[in-house]
């Protein structure tokens, strides 16, 4: 056996033996970036000072952490963003001129179960000297580590000369564009394993010209720069539907999705209403779903009808990571207009900050 290939496969066996724990929670190892080798001080650190972490393409991807000054968290070169867990990102270039592309590659702590579900979860925001925001984020899973010597697109013609299995390939693509700067915005996505899936790569696996992008500013950087946090590989938990029934044509309140003062990220915690109602629909394609938001009077009636529209936004791109056809799902918000509760008391406010639905055939 060559030698190259025989050490991809003691790299198997490591990952093997070394995570027993199959069915723990995440099963990326160092998924928040925290565990590292040194304090980064210099840029395309990523490789050298984080564990378990490398970048498969000669790109240089970005390492930060509040223990640094020159590569620190939340100021840094190319914005400020505050670290959401813990005290470390990663941040690297989705879109560029010439083609070039910077990714991450993690390593799983076990390998996927042949025919099992599972999600892939992580969070990102872009960086303010972006002059572009991009529309969908690229996942390819594979059984040994990839390394191309390439800057530029890590195309299907690189997976289709590396050896073993890396067929598993997924996008989360959204309905907007992926232009937040402030907020950390949660992408996930479900998918069935081949069973050969030992390490995850993420970033744009399509060069410029099929990137669907939008310009937010001008000259300042000519490219799409992302900060990345909290990578997760979990087992899909089943849904009991033995108990699950939902009134037609009737307006109902998702009663677990709550939403913080001028928010539209739902509080990540909750999410068993949601991932219920994904299963309903999966397993009643006839129905239809039409999702509205609303806010509390707190704010100007313009800011509160765009922001309460967000807020449906993000449960029906939820829905469609699920795997529900976007052609099923309307989306529509009033503002502040039609309250629950009082808006005179924090309580009341919160539960008037809500996302109702309608089913229909």
């Amino acid at each position: 056996m060559p030698v190259n290939n025989l050490l991809r496969y003691i790299v198997v066996l490591l990952l093997f033996f070394g995570g027993t724990r199959v069915h723990c929670q995440n099963m990326v190892r160092n998924p928040s970036f925290e565990n590292y080798v040194k304090c980064p001080v210099k840029l395309g650190n990523l490789a050298q000072d984080v564990t378990d972490w490398t970048m498969p393409t000669l790109g240089s991807t970005d390492y930060f952490n509040g223990c640094s000054t020159a590569m620190g968290t939340p100021k840094n070169f190319n914005g400020e963003q505050a670290a959401e867990f813990g005290k470390g990102y990663v941040g690297f270039y989705m879109f560029a001129p010439d083609d070039y592309r910077e990714y991450i590659q993690g390593a799983l702590t076990a390998t996927l179960q042949k025919g099992e579900r599972y999600t892939v979860t992580f969070f990102v925001s872009l960086a303010e000297r972006s002059d572009f925001a991009v529309k969908q984020f690229g996942i390819r899973f594979s059984e040994f580590p990839v390394t191309v010597e390439t800057t530029k697109v890590l195309s299907n013609m690189h997976f289709s000369k590396i050896d073993g299995d890396t067929t598993n390939k997924l996008e989360i693509k959204y309905s907007k564009f992926f232009d937040d700067e402030v907020e950390w915005v949660r992408l996930s996505k479900e998918f069935v394993a081949n069973g050969t899936e030992n390490f995850i790569i993420i970033g744009n696996f399509y060069n410029n010209k099929r990137t669907q992008k939008y310009q937010t500013k001008r000259k300042l950087t000519n490219g799409s720069y992302y900060y990345l946090d909290k990578v997760m590989v979990s087992p899909t938990k089943s849904i009991d539907r033995s108990n699950v029934n939902y009134e037609l044509d009737s307006v109902l309140v998702f009663k677990d999705v709550h939403f913080n003062f001028n928010k539209s990220t739902f509080r990540t915690e909750y999410q068993k209403e949601l991932n219920t109602m994904a299963a309903y629909l999966t397993d009643n394609p006839n129905l239809k779903i039409t999702i509205t938001g609303h806010t509390d009077a707190l704010g100007t009636e313009k800011f509160n009808k765009e922001l309460s529209v967000m807020r449906a936004q993000q449960v029906g791109h939820f829905l469609m990571t699920k795997g529900v056809d976007k052609d099923r799902i309307k989306i529509s918000g009033h503002g502040s207009a039609r309250p629950i509760a009082t808006n005179n008391t924090k309580a009341g406010r919160l539960l008037n900050r809500r996302v109702e639905f309608i089913l229909k055939n």
